[in-house]
């Protein structure tokens, strides 16, 4: 696909500096614009939140949003869908189905490490979890997760275009990539593929392991045990905050995946070992 054809990048005017001078070339970047996410409830619009993002899938961030926040309980059909404008998405609210803003205002100030206690951000998510913990246990071999980064990065077309974008990929058991999304913001990829989740119907996500391009953050790892998602692995470093998450929602938490090796931090028994040790 030809990089003027791809939704979230843009082509600029640069200087480039090499072999000692500057080189005027055309460079693609992300794009990054404001999403104003909004609901129409019982006759009345009301502005949800702002958030900056990549435009594309934009649908599906909203209702990953307002599912990961708690607004949006699972199952729920919106008549009416959703109204794409220019930087503005709008969904119709079931009239009987009540519009909890003060849980946004909430979850904002507990993430933004404002003076809250990490026992206090733990208690609110687990108050908010839509799904039981599945007992199931899911098994990865340590040589297929080595594999998934590369996987994920070769469907990055606007990583391949900008060089400066973030990708949550989902997978299966076997290490097939069955949705991906990309985004500048990490927290909005995770909820663009949350939220295909959602209007396709497909959450809980108990048999799915999530892959993070980058770093796992307290926000990230919320969304995925609101998502159900049992494994969590990212190319990047966790967070104290997202170690404790997953340890007390049963999530498998791996950092630093490369090629020949990773850190877990949660719940390893779900990497299949072939002695049955570690």
């Amino acid at each position: 696909m030809a990089i003027s054809s791809l939704t979230g990048c843009k082509e600029k005017p640069i200087l480039k500096f090499s072999d000692g001078r500057f080189h005027a070339v055309a460079d693609w970047v992300a794009e990054e614009e404001p999403l104003e996410i909004r609901v129409t409830h019982r006759g009345r619009s009301r502005a949800v939140a702002i958030t900056m993002r990549t435009p594309g899938n934009d649908t599906d961030l909203a209702l990953g949003f307002l599912f990961t926040e708690g607004l949006l309980p699972p199952g729920q059909q919106l008549g009416g869908g959703a109204r794409e404008q220019a930087n503005s998405v709008e969904m119709q609210w079931p009239a009987e189905l009540p519009l909890e803003l003060a849980r946004v205002e909430r979850h904002s100030y507990t993430s933004s490490s404002c003076g809250v206690c990490g026992k206090t951000s733990l208690e609110m998510v687990y108050n908010a979890l839509p799904f039981p913990q599945d007992p199931q246990q899911m098994s990865v071999a340590p040589e297929l997760l080595y594999q998934l980064p590369d996987r994920l990065r070769r469907a990055q077309q606007l990583f391949d275009a900008t060089g400066g974008i973030h990708a949550a990929g989902l997978f299966d058991t076997e290490g097939t990539l069955i949705h991906f999304a990309e985004d500048v913001g990490r927290h909005n990829a995770l909820d663009k593929l949350i939220g295909y989740g959602y209007r396709h119907d497909l959450l809980p996500l108990t048999d799915r392991l999530l892959l993070l391009s980058g770093r796992a953050s307290f926000e990230l790892l919320q969304k995925a045990a609101m998502a159900g998602i049992p494994f969590v692995a990212s190319v990047g470093a966790p967070s104290s905050l997202a170690v404790e998450l997953a340890e007390d929602q049963g999530i498998t938490l791996c950092g630093f995946l490369k090629g020949n090796g990773f850190n877990c931090y949660t719940h390893a028994e779900r990497i299949a070992q072939p002695n049955g040790k570690f």
